[in-house]
């Protein structure tokens, strides 16, 4: 199978042949895609816990509804890398109950997603859902992208203060709070990051529990702090 280019991902992933009509129309598609692989690693799920699973866990995904998940079930369906088994009815249900599973191809080929690292990764979404799945990321790989995020959001933090600074007399009091609460939020992400970062680094030197085991870094819940700003998007 071949590796992905990041700047080529949808000729890699999808066929150079295939029409554009049946390749994802967006970057979130393709996310989408991304964290259904994912999440079904861990094993079958029906596409109600799927969806469950994707609303509650990634936030780019809250209003996520069955007309976009589907869509992206068949085309995972259509391309090999999961299967679907449909079950008898049972109780008072009169529809049968569909199980997707994820096959060798589409392990193979979630392998090749996590290995990517570069500058889409950095991104807010697309950093998010990254994030959900680093167990499955390896050391250099999440190492890479931690990196890459964190100088992502040191430059917005300039942008933000230099903006700030430019325009501060002319700010009425209420963009004024705007600015300054997207600064801190950048500010707080960027020290997370850099306690990350250290985890990692002090894992890659002394291997034993995982990074993320310390005190203060657990991530029981997936999804990163609430400093991704899509006011402040680039």
């Amino acid at each position: 199978m071949r590796r992905c280019d990041v700047s080529q991902r949808y000729i890699c992933v999808y066929g150079e042949g295939v029409p554009k009509s049946e390749r994802p129309q967006s970057r979130r598609a393709a996310l989408l895609e991304f964290a259904v692989l994912g999440l079904l690693h861990d094993g079958p799920l029906h596409g109600y816990e799927l969806r469950k699973r994707l609303t509650t866990a990634l936030g780019i995904f809250r209003a996520l509804s069955y007309g976009s998940l589907y869509p992206a079930l068949r085309h995972l369906v259509d391309s090999g890398w999961i299967h679907e088994t449909t079950e008898a009815p049972t109780g008072s249900s009169k529809r049968p109950r569909i199980t997707y599973e994820l096959t060798a191809d589409g392990k193979e080929h979630f392998q090749d997603l996590v290995a990517a690292s570069g500058p889409d990764a950095w991104d807010d979404d697309d950093f998010d859902v990254r994030f959900a799945f680093f167990s499955r990321t390896e050391a250099q790989v999440r190492l890479r992208i931690l990196e890459g995020r964190r100088s992502r959001l040191e430059e917005r933090l300039a942008n933000i203060r230099d903006a700030s600074q430019a325009r501060r007399e002319r700010m009425d009091s209420y963009t004024l709070a705007l600015q300054q609460h997207g600064e801190e939020r950048a500010e707080r992400e960027v020290r997370w990051l850099e306690e990350l970062i250290v985890a990692e680094r002090r894992a890659a030197l002394d291997p034993g529990p995982a990074a993320y085991d310390e005190p203060g870094l657990a991530t029981t819940d997936i999804t990163t702090p609430q400093s991704t700003t899509t006011n402040n998007k680039e």
